[in-house]
């Protein structure tokens, strides 16, 4: 029998879905080999029709996004119980993606950003004489892994075709490495990058710029632009997609195997190239980068250590 897969969408932009589909033709032979019983954005299925299943026989859950409500968190766990293997699937699964830097406030002071003073979702509304129960956002968002146990990652915003096809082989092979690896090149993008060689030995910079500030050479290391580029950070996989369209990498890969918190990382493989001694300098420097959390934290605040921002009581 085919294996049955099964695909759903937590707290994310929906661009993890729309990556399966840049497979192209390619899609054709993994449709043909698997038995797709859950898909809700392609195609006509309903929570009740998980629910039917038997519990494990879905042999493969690829779940994007990242939990920020009850809707989510009980779909999370819906599809943990029917699948043998979860795979969080894209950057906002593995980290907690941009949804996570919610964490930097409350869901309350997020929906006041959202709406204003205008009407805001409630969690409860009557209609035709029943009552329709709204999902509740969650203070915190949660990566996947810390709502329901996930077996691997497919890391991408949104992941990579060949990431894609390579993850998908490997489930239909049998060919799968430890539990709970990503899958993924274990080695830093910047060993794949285009312009590695235009980095200098020794790189030392006293000033950092954002993009619209300069002109980017389309042939010199972007770091070594002054532009907070976070390749040394990152695993690779992505085909330095970003580094192709002349931007700097915004690490949505993730970290490698070694390192315990990207964040940290990231901030540390940008300190190590800064030029200054004089504590002003090195302020003044700082300064020239924007939004430091969005910057060092873009994807994976939530699953750092930090996790979220303390909020005064």
């Amino acid at each position: 029998m085919k294996p049955k897969v099964a695909f759903y969408w937590c707290a994310s932009c929906g661009g993890c879905e729309e990556a399966v589909l840049d497979l192209a033709e390619d899609v054709l032979p993994v449709l043909e080999a698997v038995d797709i019983v859950f898909w809700p954005v392609a195609l006509d299925f309903k929570e009740h029709d998980v629910e039917a299943m038997a519990d494990a026989s879905i042999d493969v859950a690829f779940v994007n996004g990242a939990v920020r409500t009850t809707e989510q968190l009980r779909m999370a766990r819906l599809m943990r119980r029917k699948s043998r293997f979860v795979v969080g699937f894209g950057a906002c699964a593995q980290q907690g993606g941009i949804p996570g830097l919610s964490n930097l406030t409350t869901a309350a002071a997020t929906m006041q950003e959202a709406y204003g003073e205008g009407t805001k979702p409630q969690t409860s509304c009557p209609v035709n004489g029943y009552a329709l129960d709204l999902p509740t956002l969650f203070d915190t968002v949660l990566p996947l892994d810390r709502a329901i146990p996930v077996d691997y990652n497919v890391p991408g915003c949104p992941p990579s075709p060949k990431i894609i096809a390579g993850a998908l082989q490997a489930f239909l092979s049998g060919t799968l490495p430890e539990p709970g690896s990503v899958l993924a090149p274990d080695r830093a993008m910047c060993e794949e990058c285009p312009r590695r060689d235009s980095h200098p030995n020794e790189l030392r910079l006293e000033h950092f710029h954002r993009v619209p500030e300069i002109a980017v050479d389309p042939e010199m290391c972007i770091l070594a632009q002054g532009l907070p580029c976070l390749g040394p950070s990152t695993r690779a996989g992505c085909g330095a997609r970003c580094i192709n369209g002349n931007m700097p990498c915004t690490g949505c890969f993730g970290p490698t195997s070694k390192v315990r918190d990207y964040g940290a990382k990231a901030l540390c493989s940008i300190a190590s190239v800064m030029g200054c001694n004089d504590p002003a300098e090195i302020d003044a420097a700082l300064e020239e980068i924007a939004d430091p959390a969005g910057t060092f934290y873009r994807y994976s605040l939530a699953s750092s250590f930090l996790e979220r921002r303390r909020m005064e009581v």
